[in-house]
């Protein structure tokens, strides 16, 4: 099955990430909702760096979903924004933080950058040439 978003958030916190940006700080609560139960998860995000803690405090944004759902996001087989946009979660807070969210969670098997992708398809083109 993958990792769990369980998992994936218990080894969240560790150390910097350069795919976030700088200057961008914040609070997220994460609640995963399974059997009538809500587990929630809180993320401060500041100076590039993740703290994870369990908490049920009120955050600059607050995203619930099944637990599921989660799962899915954990292991790059779902997007956030598609998720979203399914009505699969429910988000309240602020928006700008939901899009450096997308940035935490890992994308698809196999996916890669857009530049990489250019940059492969210009040594192709200049190889031929």
């Amino acid at each position: 099955m993958g990792t769990t978003a369980t998992q994936f958030l218990q080894h969240l916190d560790v150390g910097r990430r350069p795919d976030l940006p700088e200057t961008t700080s914040g609070t997220v609560r994460l609640d995963l909702r399974c059997d009538g139960c809500t587990d929630h998860w809180y993320l401060t995000i500041a100076d590039q760096h993740i703290q994870v803690t369990r908490s049920s405090d009120d955050a600059d944004l607050v995203v619930g979903a099944s637990r599921d759902v989660f799962d899915k996001l954990a292991n790059g087989r779902m997007h956030l924004a598609v998720a979203l946009l399914r009505n699969e979660l429910t988000v309240r807070g602020n928006m700008a933080l939901l899009m450096l969210l997308r940035r935490v969670f890992p994308g698809p098997a196999g996916a890669r950058h857009p530049r990489e992708l250019g940059r492969t398809a210009l040594a192709r083109r200049e190889g031929r040439q």
